[in-house]
């Protein structure tokens, strides 16, 4: 896949794409169930048509960029986790649009010319609450004026499960609430965050569960304080354990920094410094504050003990 990043409308002069596109735009934040049917339809109209596969997405979020509080946007994939996600689509190009106040003033009619027309897409598929140009005013119910016979257009209507749309938003409330076991119904997948294994207090050793101490990327949305049953990719491989992600109350009085921990089952290399990823795979209970050091030990034991019953009747 080849991934090309249209720096602004003006850079778009320099590109010439003589190849016909079946083009999937969105934001695509998750890359969803939702989503995929939406690049799903784009990839297979390429196929009948002839076309070039190709997906269209922006960064960053225009939350980041209109909103009153762009430090508080958290994702569900970085544009590098989503740049992957695509790539295993089986996408021929991929166009990353920056997000910027300039992008958002044009109108629909300057989008549509600049960002679809000039890139000789042929065909568009897009989610049916998609909405483009300045104040959201293009919408996919209005695109036979836009496209003034150019390119030929679909909408994919509302996808569910369980009697609920699936969108990025119902996926960032379930991570925020914890129920990260329920995700999957709906990303198509276990929630995953990307980080690097750090030095910590080297406490859980002392107790008799060594621990690696993660650091993530502060833009991900991460599941409420907690212990997790999770899996970590490190070296290449899998390894089933247990997480806790919070403020650490038993040794930290402090409510101001966020721990993520976790302990392997049957793993005792040295992984300082690796590149991790960490997956989310079920709830398993609140933070508490222990007061006797021998209660937090027992409880961890449980803990450890329900992590590998669940991977031993996955």
């Amino acid at each position: 896949m080849e991934v090309i990043r249209l720096e602004t409308t003006n850079k778009l002069k320099n590109i010439e794409l003589t190849t016909p596109l079946s083009l999937a735009i969105g934001y695509f934040d998750g890359v969803h169930i939702g989503h995929q049917k939406v690049m799903e339809q784009a990839r297979l109209k390429a196929k009948e048509q002839s076309y070039k596969s190709a997906v269209m997405t922006f960064d960053p979020s225009p939350k980041a960029v209109l909103g009153n509080n762009p430090n508080e946007v958290k994702y569900i994939t970085l544009l590098e986790d989503k740049v992957k996600l695509i790539e295993n689509l089986g996408f021929d190009y991929l166009f990353i649009v920056p997000f910027t106040k300039e992008l958002s003033s044009l109108s629909p009619e300057e989008f549509i010319e600049s960002y679809i027309i000039k890139l000789n897409v042929k065909h568009l598929v897009a989610g049916f609450d998609y909405t483009f140009g300045k104040f959201g005013k293009g919408t996919m119910d209005q695109m036979d004026q836009y496209s003034n016979g150019r390119f030929t257009h679909q909408t994919i209507n509302k996808v569910a499960k369980n009697e609920e749309k699936i969108s990025s938003t119902l996926i960032r409330a379930l991570i925020g609430e914890g129920k990260v076991q329920d995700v999957k119904e709906y990303l198509g997948r276990y929630y995953m965050v990307n980080g690097f294994v750090i030095h910590g207090q080297k406490r859980g050793k002392k107790l008799g569960f060594p621990t690696a101490n993660l650091k993530v990327d502060d833009r991900y949305i991460l599941p409420k304080n907690g212990v997790y049953i999770v899996r970590l990719l490190v070296d290449g491989r899998w390894e089933n354990g247990v997480a806790s992600i919070g403020y650490n109350p038993t040794f930290n009085n402090e409510e101001n920094l966020r721990f993520i921990e976790v302990h392997l089952l049957n793993f005792n290399k040295d992984i300082y410094g690796k590149p991790i990823v960490l997956e989310w795979r079920k709830y398993l209970r609140n933070e508490l504050k222990f007061t006797q050091i021998s209660d937090l030990i027992d409880q961890i034991g449980m803990d450890k003990q329900e992590a590998i019953n669940y991977f031993e009747n996955e």
